[in-house]
Order: C-alpha cells, then sequence, then structure tokens
C-alpha cells in the first residue's frame, strides 16, 4: 500500500481523492566523503551504501526525491525545506553514516500554464513572526533586506507586548534567516513559514558578508597559532583539534578568504623571553555550530563533512593553488 491509495470493499472498489503532497522546494548535493580524515570516524562511507540508505528514506518521506548526479558517488537530495533534509543528515549520521553535503539551493520551476507561463519561479513562502516591539525595526530590516513583502502586522492578542507580523519571501530569503533572526531579537522572535506558491524571481538575496579562514597544513591545533590569529576573527576549532589542509577553521573578520596555519608551534630556542608570557596567551573560544547552522552558513564552493563524531567546514578544492586555478 502507498501514499494515496485507498482500502475498498471489492465489490464496489471506489478510491477516495489522492492526498496532495507538497512538492519539494529545496535541494542538495549528498557526496561521499573524500577528504583526508575519510573513513577515520564513520561505519558506512562508500557511495553504494549511501545510495541505499536514501533509497531506504523514500519509503518513509513521501515529499522526498532522489536523483544521481553527475558522477558516481554524487547524489541530488530533495526536500521540503531545510529542517526535512536536516533531518535526514543527523538521523544518517546517528546510524555511523560518513558522507559530505553542498549548500542548499532552492528548486526553480517555468510554468506551463498560467500568468506566469514560461517564465522563471522561485518558490514563495508565507513566513509569519511574533516578536516584542522593541525589536520590530530590526525584524522589519532583516525580512526585508531579502526581498520580503509584509501583508499584516498587529499586536499579539493576550502576548502582552509582542507583534505578528506576517510576510511573503521568497524561499532563498530564508537561508540563514533563522540564526541572524534569533541574534537581531536576542532569542525572543518565533518565526514559522510554509510554502504559498510560484512566482518570478524577486532579484538578488544577500550572501554571507564576511569571509572565511582556512587552514593551510595538517595536523593538531595549537594555542600558540590561535593566539596569533587573534584578532583575525572567531574559529570553529580549539586547541587539540585535528584539522586538514581546506578544512574551514574559523570566520575572518573582513569579507575575504584568507589562508592560516593553525598547528604552528613555538620554536624551543635557547632565547629566555619575559617569564609569564606563555601564560598571557589570548584565544577565543571555539564556536560550535549545529547541522543546521553549518548548512545556511556555506558558500557555493564549500561544503559540510559530516562524521557520527565531527561536523566540518570544508572547501569544496583543498589545495590553495588548485583553487586559484580554478578562479583564474
Amino acid at each position: 500500500i502507498d501514499i494515496g491509495d485507498t482500502i475498498a470493499c471489492p465489490d464496489r472498489p471506489e478510491a477516495l481523492p489522492a492526498v496532495e503532497i507538497d512538492e519539494p522546494t529545496r535541494t542538495m548535493t549528498f557526496r561521499v566523503n573524500d577528504s583526508p580524515f575519510a573513513g577515520r570516524e564513520g561505519e558506512y562511507v562508500t557511495s553504494r551504501q549511501v545510495y541505499d540508505r536514501l533509497h531506504k528514506a523514500l519509503q518513509s518521506h513521501v515529499a522526498l526525491r532522489v536523483e544521481r548526479g553527475e558522477g558516481g558517488d554524487e547524489f541530488k537530495v530533495s526536500g521540503r525545506g531545510m529542517m526535512h533534509l536536516g533531518v535526514l543528515l543527523e538521523t544518517m549520521r546517528r546510524e555511523g553514516y560518513e558522507l559530505q553535503v553542498g549548500k542548499p539551493e532552492v528548486i526553480l520551476k517555468r510554468p506551463e500554464d498560467g500568468d506566469h507561463r514560461g517564465k522563471l519561479c522561485e518558490p514563495i513562502e508565507q513566513l509569519v513572526v511574533d516578536c516584542p516591539a522593541e525589536c520590530q525595526n530590526d525584524v522589519m530590516s532583516l525580512v526585508t533586506n531579502r526581498k520580503a513583502e509584509i501583508v499584516s502586522m498587529d499586536p499579539k492578542a493576550g502576548a502582552g507586548d509582542y507583534i505578528h507580523m506576517e510576510f511573503t519571501i521568497p524561499a532563498r530569503g530564508l537561508i540563514g534567516m533563522r540564526t541572524r533572526m534569533l541574534t537581531a531579537t536576542q532569542g525572543r522572535a518565533v518565526m514559522h513559514h510554509n510554502l504559498l506558491r510560484y512566482e518570478p524571481m524577486r532579484g538578488d538575496v544577500p550572501k554571507r558578508p564576511a569571509g572565511v579562514i582556512i587552514a593551510s597544513d595538517t595536523g593538531q591545533v595549537t594555542p600558540y597559532a590561535l593566539h596569533g590569529l587573534y584578532d583575525r576573527g572567531f574559529f570553529f576549532v580549539k586547541p587539540g583539534d585535528q584539522v586538514y589542509e581546506g578544512q574551514v577553521i574559523g570566520e575572518h573578520c573582513k569579507d575575504n578568504d584568507i589562508i592560516a596555519n593553525p598547528i604552528k608551534s613555538k620554536q624551543l630556542t635557547a632565547v629566555r623571553t619575559r617569564g609569564g608570557k606563555d601564560d598571557n596567551m589570548q584565544i577565543k573560544p571555539a564556536k560550535e555550530m549545529s547541522l543546521e547552522a553549518c548548512l545556511e552558513y556555506i558558500a557555493e564552493d564549500e561544503l559540510v563533512e559530516v562524521t557520527p563524531e565531527n561536523i566540518r567546514l570544508r572547501k569544496r578544492i583543498l589545495q590553495e593553488s588548485m583553487r586559484r586555478r580554478e578562479a583564474r
């Protein structure tokens, strides 16, 4: 028995109208893990094992779609929003699977009929936000900057000074919004969204404003190296973590990517320095990011490495020389 089937009397087998299932609105590329640390932490790492698990998920996830990618090690997985795909990834991770995923993208369509026939259309979602009145301007600025249009705004009944706002917003604008919304409202906003319709493209949506810090060598992170990079931004790693060349270890304070050596150690020479200098090292606490936050954070040329023990960010092309050649 499949979704939409009707169990009926054999004498009068009349089927009920089929339930309409929401179409996927976002797609991601699942890949076999090919990082230098591949196979160390996961139990299932091959493309056949990953594909079998995705095929099994199709039996219970009615809005999930799985297609073969360009190579034999890639699969295009489409789902109903970031949470849908994030739950699938987290489940696979806990079951012992090891893989890499690319940046989520919205699914665009060209309708064959209707008012927008032949035009490139994107999914438009209804966004509902409840926030304190003092955070109203911050929420409005954040949402409208992502091509949203306000539908209504009223005081929320029985909720004190909270404001109830409704918007229509492109699905592209929702990628990465959750973290920024919580930051702008000190975690006091409540938001949810659902698919409304397809409309022509509304224009460009702002991307990540900051660059990243990329590891230049493979090894163990040292406190001495992080102390030297203190004013360059914040980090996703801490002393003692193992990193590899091409891994994203932090966010740069400017809008460009930089290369840094996080495994650099202090030279043990005979030169004496003032006592206590090593005790005054400044090391920023590592910023821990969830799987969903990592999926929202990465750019088009980056991947999220998902293993049962760790979640790492990396560049698609690990070697700096190869990245420069690709850019040219």
